[in-house]
């Protein structure tokens, strides 16, 4: 097993800082976590934490629009940024003589990012025009859309990532600059440092850079209570499809849960992999999907368990999900084989080897644990505790949370075939 080795401070401005030394490749990566995703959103605003990711790019006091990039790609490093329901990061890999410049540049667009008129016209487009490719104009590129916003009815996780386009339109210099003043602070971030590099250097550096910039007010987070769903929420969505797909979610607990584990382990029986329950069932033994999936969204407050299916041709939507539901309650009611457990226990043994073995992927999951269980140290906890989940615990927790008709349903049919209507 990996043991990750690692050393954690926090600066006066209240950014906290993770060091992970490792020589194994002369490589350093740099990632820094902003707590902060859609969920933080105010409902006539959506989409600004990933138009942040976008504007981030745009320059700041020392560096010029584009330049970062320009910066990073002639040093011979990798840059990119992603954006969740609750959190935004920022990563640049580069040569380890080159520590320096991406802690330069991070701190730079921390704290003096240029958010012009601009700036912001020219993201929003482009922001815009992702949406269209990825939602609007995709095949069933609606159906997170669709999925979240009827299994949250109060929850900010039913508004979508990406936004909507008239709140987008909608934004100005002021409301991007309040978000900004709010979340981009040293106090609602995490800095991981991995790779080849002296953790004393670092540390000066890291001082050097950041540790002048002034913290922000504790973002404010009144915690939202879901009402459970109480029984089936349904809809049919008439696409430019060329089979019908089926969508089902269900309410689980958040990331830092025992349980969630559990979900975790029984979504990779369900469907990971060829000889997985649900793919045998469906594609092999019955032909009725082309394809299905199982898993666990890891969401810091309570989130979703998803199975997606896509139809086979000449075959009913309402048979796949049926099938789905029979393959729950059979793990819901024996739990899973010794075999099956043993089987998934070694894939995602393998998977976290991996993930770790990499200089971004262990920075990754020391911001993670960090930002959402409290605890660095997790890192090196967190595959014994997923390996010592019983086949008691999958079973009961299959039972609790998805055998259960409280779900949200989602039929993608292609557009005009309005046969299957009176049957869902």
């Amino acid at each position: 097993m990996i043991f990750i080795k690692f050393s954690e401070f926090t600066l006066s401005n209240g950014l906290h800082v993770i060091l992970s030394p490792d020589k194994n490749a002369p490589v350093v990566a740099v990632d820094i976590w902003y707590h902060v995703g859609s969920k933080d959103e105010e409902p006539s605003r959506t989409g600004f934490a990933h138009l942040f990711e976008h504007m981030m790019f745009q320059g700041s006091a020392n560096v010029k629009k584009a330049e970062h990039m320009r910066y990073v790609e002639e040093a011979g490093g990798v840059f990119n940024g992603s954006t969740s329901w609750d959190r935004t990061n920022y990563f640049e890999t580069l040569p380890a003589n080159r520590l320096e410049l991406a802690l330069w540049l991070e701190s730079d667009r921390m704290s003096s990012l240029d958010i012009s008129r601009r700036n912001l016209d020219n993201q929003r487009e482009v922001v815009k025009e992702e949406r269209r490719f990825r939602v609007d104009n995709k095949p069933y590129g609606t159906a997170w859309e669709k999925i979240f916003s009827m299994a949250y009815r109060e929850h900010p996780y039913r508004w979508p990532v990406v936004g909507y386009l008239e709140h987008l339109d909608a934004a100005t210099v002021n409301d991007v600059s309040s978000f900004f003043r709010s979340y981009y602070v040293p106090n609602n971030a995490v800095l991981a440092i991995t790779g080849d590099f002296n953790p004393p250097e670092a540390s000066g550096m890291v001082k050097k850079y950041f540790g002048d910039i002034s913290s922000g007010a504790r973002p404010d987070r009144d915690p939202v209570i879901e009402k459970p769903l109480r029984g089936q929420v349904r809809e049919v969505v008439y696409d430019d499809v060329a089979l019908p797909a089926v969508y089902m979610a269900f309410r689980v607990p958040p990331v830092a849960s025992s349980d969630s584990d559990a979900l975790n382990l029984a979504a990779g029986i369900l469907s990971r992999g060829k000889s997985s329950r649900l793919y045998t069932r469906l594609v092999y033994e019955k032909r009725i999907a082309q394809s299905v999936t199982a898993f666990q969204l890891d969401m810091e407050a309570p989130g979703l368990f998803v199975v997606n299916a896509v139809v086979s041709p000449r075959n009913e939507p309402s048979d796949v999900e049926r099938e789905i539901r029979n393959e729950i309650r059979k793990l819901a009611e024996s739990g899973p084989h010794a075999k099956e457990l043993e089987k998934i226990r070694n894939r995602f043994s393998s998977e976290w080897v991996r993930q770790l073995s990499r200089t971004l992927g262990r920075a990754d999951n020391l911001a993670h644990f960090r930002t959402f269980y409290g605890d660095t140290g997790m890192i090196n906890r967190y595959l014994d505790r997923l390996l010592k989940v019983s086949r008691k615990q999958i079973r009961d927790v299959a039972s609790e949370y998805l055998d259960t008709l409280d779900s949200a349903v989602v039929y993608y049919l292609p557009c005009g075939n309005r046969r299957l209507k009176g049957r869902i």
